[in-house]
């Protein structure tokens, strides 16, 4: 349950006259071959997730069920796990999740451009709809938000725009929009990604960074939309072009806090991560086996929907003595096999099978993979499709590891079905 109401969600006229539009179109390069052939928002998390299912879940706690997920890069895995796992709505009740893929719809040598272009390619669509308000998210971050008390605020506030906000240290701001805003919330300055971020009043470890969240009045933003397209010299960007114009011109652009709408309970802490490195997906994944993780995936109030194969429960087999099939502060999903293996401290995603005498140590392993006898695993994330062969040992000999494999600044070795190829026919 929300701590910072006495009701579980914010469901409304408001939220039902809103339709949200899913920015997943982005690569997402930090997370290095992860995202070589899939969309970062299309990367598996968590065990059974996909990175997309939070702002999607988000919205359908919220009462926001007309959807858009626009795409770009390398999306047919992103489209598949939508189509298969989001298909539940009913058009019958004006309920939807659209699929608005790049199409060229404005000039044919063009994709989509910036955040903004990609909205304004699809104004025709969104006319259409007809709602009241659009909200737009980014398709590639983990929370639990509550977007109509962002709503509610907005409307309260009279707004024109309003801007999702967070604190972020000072040394990490610069990956961020850093705004200012005065004693009523109204943003008065906006830098995209800045070399020397501002700290906030008061506070000169933290800037005040915006989350990529947006809530516009409809009419509003189509206006807006048609302006930056008509203006030669802007990159047709949200952060970059089109709040710095907002602000200038004199239009109530207001900041919503994070904390306001975090859906949370009473000991657990707002939560939001960009898992966009390989260091902070391992580490993310990871903090779910802990014995209390700071997101909560096991909130009945607040559900993560997502799409997941029927397979049958985990089984863990043999019991003797170093034979013995066990997983320790682990996350072990459906379909998985440790047959005479040692699992601790992993995160071990759907149809993953683990051979005798294999030992894994803060792994985290992803979908339909095959781990061979005495095989052994540490600090590693290996990719769906892998085939560890036996007493293979990554993460254990750096150097050996960086022949073949990606290892990060902080030692996690990323292991995909391509280099695991290079390494078999270097050692035949």
């Amino acid at each position: 349950m929300n701590v910072q109401k006495e009701y579980p969600r914010f469901v409304s006229l408001l939220t039902k006259n809103t339709v949200a539009l899913i920015l997943a179109g982005g690569r997402g390069s930090r997370l290095k071959q992860l995202t070589d052939w899939r969309a970062k928002p299309g990367v598996p998390f968590g065990g059974k997730f996909r990175i997309i299912d939070f702002p999607l879940s988000n919205c359908m706690n919220s009462g926001i069920r007309r959807l858009g997920v626009i795409t770009q890069y390398k999306s047919h895995s992103l489209i598949k796990h939508i189509q298969r796992g989001w298909g539940f709505l009913r058009g019958e009740f004006n309920e939807f999740v659209d699929l608005l893929p790049a199409q060229q719809r404005v000039a044919e040598e063009t994709w989509y451009k910036g955040t903004a272009d990609a909205i304004y390619q699809n104004l025709d669509i969104l006319r259409v709809y007809k709602p009241e308000y659009v909200l737009v998210l980014a398709g590639d971050h983990i929370y639990k938000m509550d977007y109509g008390e962002m709503i509610a605020t907005h409307v309260r506030h009279e707004a024109d725009m309003t801007v999702a906000c967070i604190e972020v240290p000072v040394d990490e701001a610069s990956a961020f929009g850093v705004m200012a805003t005065n004693d009523e919330g109204r943003v008065v300055s906006f830098a995209e990604k800045p070399e020397n971020p501002a700290p906030m009043p008061g506070k000169p470890d933290v800037a005040l960074c915006s989350m990529g969240i947006y809530v516009f009045n409809a009419a509003f933003l189509f206006e807006q939309l048609v302006r930056d397209a008509d203006d030669s010299h802007s990159e047709h960007d949200f952060g970059k072009n089109i709040i710095p114009h907002l602000i200038q011109t004199g239009y109530r652009v207001y900041a919503h806090s994070f904390a306001d709408s975090c859906v949370h309970g009473e000991d657990e802490p707002v939560y939001w991560r960009d898992v966009g490195t390989v260091d902070a997906y391992w580490e993310a994944n990871l903090d779910l086996a802990r014995i209390t993780p700071e997101l909560n995936l096991y909130d009945k109030d607040w559900p993560i929907w997502t799409y997941q194969e029927q397979l049958p429960p985990a089984k863990f087999v043999f019991d003797e003595e170093n034979r013995r099939g066990i997983a320790v502060d682990s996350m072990v999903s459906g379909g998985c096999i440790i047959s005479g293996a040692t699992v601790r401290r992993s995160v071990l995603f759907s149809n993953v099978h683990v051979r005798e005498g294999a030992y894994l140590e803060e792994a985290v392993v992803l979908p339909d993979v095959r781990i061979g006898e005495g095989a052994i695993l540490k600090r590693v994330v290996i990719d769906k499709g892998c085939t560890i062969p036996p007493g293979m040992s990554i993460g254990v000999n750096r150097a050996d590891d960086e022949k073949f494999f990606h290892v990060t600044g902080q030692g996690i070795t990323l292991v995909t079905p391509e280099m695991l190829g290079q390494a078999y026919h270097h050692f035949r």
